[in-house]
């Protein structure tokens, strides 16, 4: 039950990365200079205060982590970091191989 949800959750996220695909080349073909949507924009176009209370939780552990990987996340595209996050999570939660002479029942 909860493999599905995961996985539904990857499908989703991989065709929000289409989307945001899709919605990245039409903005290219219409102004016709490369723009892509980066992942800290939209996040703060979603819901700011979760973005700086994420800063804060991220600087509280460490500020290495905030300077050397998350903000190298959040500058990234955010057809990327959907698509990424959307496979790994497929790939995760796969279902498992059947096991060859043996049933499951």
């Amino acid at each position: 039950m909860i493999r599905g949800f995961f996985r539904l959750v990857g499908l989703l996220l991989l065709a929000g990365g289409f989307v945001f695909m899709v919605y990245d080349g039409a903005r290219f073909v219409a102004d016709n200079t490369l723009r892509f949507t980066r992942f800290g924009q939209f996040w703060n176009d979603v819901h700011q205060s979760s973005q700086q209370a994420f800063r804060v939780w991220v600087e509280g552990i460490s500020p290495w982590l905030w300077n050397n990987v998350a903000r190298v996340i959040l500058d990234q595209p955010v057809f990327a970091v959907m698509a990424v996050l959307g496979i790994l999570l497929m790939l995760l939660f796969r279902p498992k191989k059947p096991l060859i002479g043996y049933s499951r029942s």
